[in-house]
Order: structure tokens, then C-alpha cells, then sequence
């Protein structure tokens, strides 16, 4: 497929992993493809911890569940129903975790464009992750992004060196299908805004307040 057409389909899975082993090829050219990402100063502070082990993806899993439940005690009840329909991990169901690790100090402490936004070397990881996860869509990959989890839990686990900090747990795995809609969508959570909103000129305009769940906006799809 073409760039928009990967950039259109990719999708954040969670329910539709086959569970059939990723062939060691297509992993190679997926890594490749996030290892071709643009950093700053040419940084790359980034590198992946690929997990298989059955006792860490347990582990992880469990874990994941526990911060799932202490999420959704903060919810008010409606919210709170809607989320419990939503899966947020595919952590065993994929068999291979891409543990994405950011290095601040990788490249020195005078690293080139990184003086005055220190953030820069950390928005160079995120750039490695979505090239990954377009080149997974491209190779008909699926790939979850697991946010639920305290980074030094993690970091322990995998034995990260100090100051190594693990931004995504990234689920990789082949696919039954891709949803036509997000997730987020299809179960009402929360509706993409539209580009018109996003798009400002000279200066930032005021934009209307954002739509409430009950707003009839968020039962667009």
C-alpha cells in the first residue's frame, strides 16, 4: 500500500491478534523502518527490547490489569461503563512486546538542535515509533500501544541501565483484520476532531470548546 494509505489504515489493536508467529523477515524490515527515523542531531536515543517470554508477558499483562482497574475508579459511572467494553492490551494475545526506550544522554550533552527544546530527543523516540507502526500496517502488521504502566515497574523488569526510560510497550503480531473504525470511536469514547479545528493561520485562533461525551459530536464515526 501507498503512505496514506498506510497513514488511513493503521489502527492501535488490541482484540484482533491471530497469535501466529511474526516472521523474523518482516520484524527485521518493521525495526528497520523505525531505525530510519529522523532524530535530532542524529541522536537516535532510541533502541527495542523484544519480549517473548511467556512469565514477562504475564507479568506485564497482570500489571496492566491492575493500573486498568485503578483507571477506572476514577471514572464517574458512565464513563466508567463505557470503558469497561474497551480492551486497552493485546499484551499475550500478540506474543511479541517491542519495548521502545528512550536515552536522553545518548549523542553527549551537547547534542546538535537539542539546546533550547530539551524535548526534542524524546519527540525523536516518538518518531521512530509511528515509523514503525506504518511500516507494520504496510506489511499487513498489527501493532498496540500499551500505555498503562508505571515506567519503573517496567524498567526493572527489563533490566534498563539508569536514566533508559521504556515509552512504549508497542503489541506486534499478525492480524485476523484491521477495524474500519478506532476503537475509541466505535465505542463512543471520544470522536477525531476535524482537521478544519486543528488548522490555524498566523496566529492561534480561538477554537470552539471541546464537545462533551454526551455532545451528539461524539457519536460521530
Amino acid at each position: 500500500m501507498d503512505l496514506y494509505e498506510a497513514v488511513a489504515r493503521r489502527r492501535d489493536v488490541r482484540a484482533e491478534f491471530s497469535g501466529e508467529p511474526l516472521d523474523d523477515a518482516v520484524l527485521k524490515r518493521v525495526l528497520a523502518a523505525a531505525h530510519r527515523a529522523p532524530s535530532v542531531g542524529m541522536s537516535q536515543p532510541w533502541d527495542f527490547v523484544l519480549v517473548r517470554d511467556p512469565a514477562t508477558l504475564a507479568a506485564f499483562a497482570g500489571h496492566v490489569a491492575g493500573e486498568r482497574e485503578a483507571y477506572a475508579a476514577e471514572l464517574p459511572p458512565d464513563r466508567a461503563a463505557t470503558f469497561a467494553a474497551i480492551k486497552v492490551e493485546g499484551v499475550r494475545e500478540a506474543g511479541l512486546g517491542v519495548v521502545v526506550t528512550h536515552d536522553q544522554a545518548r549523542g553527549g550533552p551537547q547534542v546538535l538542535g537539542r539546546r533550547t527544546i530539551a524535548d526534542t530527543g524524546l519527540y525523536s523516540t516518538c518518531l521512530a515509533i509511528q515509523n514503525l507502526w506504518l511500516a507494520a500496517t504496510a506489511e499487513g502488521v498489527g501493532v498496540g500501544w500499551v500505555s498503562f504502566f508505571h515506567e519503573e515497574w517496567l524498567a526493572e523488569r527489563l533490566a534498563l541501565p539508569a536514566g533508559v526510560r521504556p515509552v512504549a510497550w508497542l503489541c506486534v503480531g499478525h492480524v485476523t483484520g484491521l477495524q474500519e473504525v478506532p476503537d475509541l470511536e466505535r465505542h463512543r469514547w471520544r470522536s477525531r476532531r476535524p482537521l478544519a479545528d486543528a488548522v490555524h493561520h498566523e496566529t492561534y485562533r480561538a477554537v470552539p470548546t471541546e464537545a462533551t461525551p454526551t455532545d451528539p459530536a461524539e457519536s460521530r464515526s
